[in-house]
């Protein structure tokens, strides 16, 4: 090649990688908004961030499409939480800050896998309306974003999955080392929708389950230094089970 071609060739490599890491501070900017988003019980702009196909995996369901979307955040979480009201109410926690992303964007940048981590305070005042209660809970995030037009034709990224995975809960009184066994217990057929008018639409398989069980969540991305797809052995994860 020549030392034009070589130069060309330079230039658009670099506007790639250049292009890739504004990628990820995007995907970083809208995962963190969310976290913001649902901490103040703003549902009705957390529905925004995601893609028309887009879906949740929740404690074993999977919520699909925007009307899935919206049942689990508006049709659930808004009238539960917050009785209707799309914004805080008084005396209702909920603090999960995200921790330790990983995010890999594809080489044509219209798609990306997000794998972070949530540490969760949540409960409701002693002085508020509902049943006073306090809890901790841990879990991971294993999402997929995808780059489309927003309404003004812009491509911007949006969420497509998110996938929340809770392995552990425990009351604030006794913490997490006493918590029983399934205390949260995952959806199962009998609470599909629409048989269950806020439940998901079809099942996680495997069906995830809380700690004490400790199953590896697959990676979506190779050994960031072998190169080599990360080897998932779950033999022992929930021998102390008794399914």
């Amino acid at each position: 090649m020549s030392d034009t071609a070589n130069l060309e060739a330079r230039v658009a490599r670099l506007e790639h990688e250049l292009a890739i890491q504004q990628d990820i501070h995007q995907i970083r900017r809208i995962q963190y908004t969310y976290g913001y988003f649902i901490d103040k019980s703003q549902y009705n702009e957390t529905v925004d961030l995601f893609s028309e196909d887009g879906e949740v995996w929740f404690m074993g369901g999977k919520f699909l499409g925007k009307a899935g979307v919206r049942r689990l955040y508006i049709d659930y979480f808004q009238a539960r939480f917050t009785n209707g009201h799309n914004g805080p109410r008084y005396g209702w926690l909920l603090d999960h800050p995200q921790l330790q992303m990983v995010i890999d964007v594809a080489p044509d940048r219209m798609s990306a896998t997000v794998r972070g981590r949530s540490m969760m305070q949540a409960g409701l005042h002693e002085t508020a309306e509902g049943d006073q209660r306090a809890w901790w809970e841990g879990g991971l995030y294993d999402n997929r974003y995808v780059r489309e037009a927003n309404a003004k034709g812009e491509l911007v990224w949006k969420i497509q999955r998110l996938g929340y995975f809770p392995f552990w809960h425990g009351t604030f009184q006794d913490g997490w080392a006493k918590t029983p066994i399934d205390f949260i217990p995952p959806y199962d057929e009998s609470r599909l929708y629409p048989a269950n008018p806020f439940g998901p639409d079809e099942l996680v398989q495997p069906v995830p389950r809380l700690w004490p069980a400790t199953d590896i969540l697959p990676f979506p991305y190779a050994h960031p230094v072998t190169g080599e797809p990360i080897v998932v052995d779950n033999a022992r994860a929930r021998e102390g089970f008794k399914d």
